[in-house]
């Protein structure tokens, strides 16, 4: 990838590298256990993205 991103792009990008992170311990502890994990975590190697955006 280049390194002059456009703007959105940018956005695309760092809101899906914040959508990529594990579930709070106070929100699994809240829940009693019923949410342990995230379904929607990533590996970059394994899912991509689709980025369309220029």
């Amino acid at each position: 990838m280049s390194k002059n991103k456009s703007f959105e792009r940018k956005r695309f990008l760092g809101k899906k590298a914040k959508q990529n992170r594990r579930i709070p311990i106070f929100v699994i502890a809240r829940t009693a256990r019923r949410l342990v994990r995230n379904t929607r975590t990533r590996n970059w190697r394994q899912r991509k993205l689709g980025v369309k955006i220029k």
